[in-house]
């Protein structure tokens, strides 16, 4: 019976554990838009298992807990530091890699984003895309 009560004990505990990793890296998770003309538009940090990861158009990085909010950005030599608004929400975050600074805002949308493009004045498609003579 101690046997099975200790089994017990430690599954819990592990699990407890488990979870408390996971919660502390879900308030960090979005997408961080930075201003137009800086060498990538947006990054994306995610849970992958139990670590943390950042991804852009430059590669994905796994991300190594520092501090209180900062993080070694591991596959390109650099920091990522989340900044926080008066309620001690994240709202930012101010990365120095790769020799660039960045600085980034949270986006709070939805996820879903679209992109809308108007074809020239007075060029038709048919059905299959393909632009009509005429």
């Amino acid at each position: 019976m101690k046997k099975l009560f200790f089994s017990f004990l430690v599954m819990c505990c592990i699990t407890t554990i488990h979870a408390q990793v996971d919660s502390s890296f879900k308030e960090y998770a979005g997408r961080y838009v930075f201003p137009e003309g800086t060498v990538v538009p947006d990054v994306t940090v995610a849970i992958e298992g139990e670590a943390l990861t950042m991804s852009s158009t430059a590669g994905t990085s796994t991300l190594t807990k520092l501090g209180t909010d900062s993080f070694s950005i591991v596959e390109f030599s650099g920091t990522a530091v989340f900044k926080r608004n008066e309620t001690n929400k994240i709202n930012g975050v101010h990365i120095e890699a790769a020799g660039y600074i960045m600085d980034g805002t949270k986006d709070e949308s939805n996820g879903w984003s679209f992109r809308v493009y108007l074809k020239p004045a007075g060029t038709a498609m048919n059905r299959a895309g393909k632009k009509q003579q005429g």
